[in-house]
């Protein structure tokens, strides 16, 4: 089950083989969590070794960053459009292959949908760590913001898919 970070959980055996996530995890996370900046997943064996984990945190993207197309759609009068940040996804070099990144995205986005019914959120919005991980986003339709790097999935999409 996938479930909030906690202290029950053992952060330092956790390895990805990116340091920028694993150190996060293991050093971040937790002040993260206290300081309400993010909320961090994970989904442990044994209720303690963590297997992987992704984090969610409300954000914000200028109007103008996407395509002209879907400015047309929104009210200008909104400078900036409110969205959730999927902020990271890693799984432990332990479990890579066998499928868990797309349980992760799944689990998120489905929170995500299930969030924005009460508090507006217009799309999920990712900034993939590298190449590799732009092409994950984009196998499951995450559309480029044509002003940076950062991929995103409309709410629209996810009501399609879980409502």
């Amino acid at each position: 089950m996938i479930e909030l970070l906690n202290k029950k959980h053992n952060r330092e055996d956790f390895n990805c083989g990116k340091d920028l996530l694993t150190n996060y995890l293991r050093a971040q996370a937790g002040q993260d969590i206290k300081r309400k900046l993010s909320a961090c997943f994970v989904l442990s064996e044994n209720g303690t070794g963590i297997q992987g984990y992704y984090t969610l945190s409300n954000n914000s993207i200028s109007l103008s960053s996407f395509s002209e197309h879907i400015q047309k759609k929104l009210p200008r009068s909104y400078n900036a459009v409110p969205t959730t940040l999927l902020g990271r996804l890693a799984i432990d070099k332990k479990h890579q292959g066998k499928g868990l990144g797309k349980i992760f995205l799944i689990d998120a986005l489905k929170r995500c949908y299930e969030i924005s019914k009460e508090i507006g959120s217009f799309a999920v919005v990712v900034d993939p760590i590298d190449e590799e991980a732009e092409k994950f986003y984009k196998k499951y339709d995450f559309i480029k913001l044509p002003t940076s790097q950062k991929v995103f999935i409309a709410a629209k999409t996810l009501q399609e898919l879980f409502g």
